[in-house]
């Protein structure tokens, strides 16, 4: 096929390439070997390449098309490895060496910045996929999938009559990626729910959270309850983690009578509103943040959810701020949540959060669980 698009050149033109030394191993280097779907594209962009040249070299009105080589360069580092990038950067060079030689207009200093510049970011672009064993916009997707699990996993059941529940994860700088997440488990009777603050924010926390969620995700319902919080420390101790702490909220409702436990390791209190007095009691659950010690140990919280009470869950991301104490950020919260009681907990919510975390530069979670 090279060949055959060769022979179909000009006479001059033909004569011209042979005497391009990078143009003569590009041809021999082609024709090694078999023909890979990226020797297809480092082809046809190579083809565009000199086409362009040619294009531009034989331009008569003083309209060359020399900027489109910037795309060639671009497309080269979404499409091609390294080595495949750095020979069809060698065929741009050449040609657009060519048409400075022959002094095209549009070819000068800035064309060369340009092409330079994009040179050094196709580069970065191609090392860094070549890096995850991926081409194309493949590593995209691939975090947009990650996302998008993590975001399925954050969804609580759909509950039985008589009870509801709302998620809100808030990533800090408007991050598709945050070190809070969430992870429940609902068998009928018993709903489990664990939220789970890793050290750090944006995309640095989101990394390390994408990883923990799915092993906490296992654990959760297939162990005991009493030993969730106790086998995620153990995860983390043989992973030998040393990357910041994590902290973590466990509770477990039983959906017939409403009872609850909540199990907290260095977690912010949950809290509890009483539909009878109309107050909010903070929680005693107490527990070290997970992966310091090797033996966990938890002081349980337990207590009951009556029509029109609910539980709220939180990370510190809403109620920490620097300088400031942890109860006045919690008082904070729960004048805050006073609002959510007249106007409903699902529709406040997400409201609650983003008012939290307006004066905050940090990943921000909530969930509400309550009997209607």
């Amino acid at each position: 096929m090279l060949q055959r698009l060769v022979h179909a050149l000009p006479p001059r033109v033909r004569a011209a390439l042979r005497r391009v030394p990078v143009l003569v191993a590009l041809y021999r280097w082609l024709r090694r070997g078999r023909l890979t779907r990226e020797r297809y594209v480092f082809a046809a962009l190579a083809l565009l390449a000199i086409g362009i040249g040619i294009a531009t070299a034989n331009d008569t009105r003083g309209i060359a098309p020399s900027g489109l080589q910037v795309l060639i360069v671009l497309g080269g580092g979404l499409l091609l490895k390294v080595r495949s990038l750095v020979a069809l950067l060698a065929v741009v060079a050449a040609v657009s060496s060519y048409n400075a030689w022959l002094d095209v207009p549009g070819i000068g200093i800035g064309m060369a910045a340009t092409l330079t510049i994009t040179a050094v970011l196709a580069l970065t672009l191609a090392r860094t996929r070549q890096k995850l064993g991926v081409q194309g916009l493949r590593g995209d997707s691939m975090l947009l999938e990650l996302r998008d699990r993590l975001k399925r996993q954050g969804e609580m059941p759909e509950l039985p009559d008589g009870w509801d529940s709302q998620v809100v994860l808030l990533q800090a700088g408007g991050s598709s990626f945050g070190g809070d997440f969430v992870v429940s488990a609902f068998d009928g009777d018993t709903l489990e729910v664990a939220l789970v603050d890793v050290s750090g924010k944006g995309t640095d926390a989101g990394t390390r959270a994408l990883m923990l969620s799915g092993a906490f995700g296992g654990l959760l319902g297939s162990v005991q309850p009493e030993r969730f919080l106790p086998a995620c420390n153990d995860y983390l101790h043989r992973q030998r983690w040393d990357e910041g702490f994590v902290t973590a909220v466990h509770v477990v409702v039983d959906m017939r009578t409403g009872e609850y436990t909540v199990e907290s390791a260095g977690h912010p209190p949950a809290v509890q509103f009483d539909a009878g007095t109309g107050a909010w009691r903070v929680g005693t659950a107490k527990g070290v943040v997970l992966g310091v010690v090797p033996d966990l140990r938890c002081v349980p919280e337990r207590g009951m959810l009556r029509p029109g009470d609910a539980l709220l869950l939180y990370t510190d991301g809403l109620v920490e701020s620097p300088g400031s104490d942890l109860d006045a950020g919690i008082d904070r919260l729960l004048g805050e949540a006073e609002r959510l009681v007249p106007q409903g907990f699902g529709s406040g919510a997400r409201e609650l959060v983003e008012t939290m975390a307006a004066a905050r530069d940090d990943d921000c979670a909530l969930v509400l669980i309550w009997r209607t």
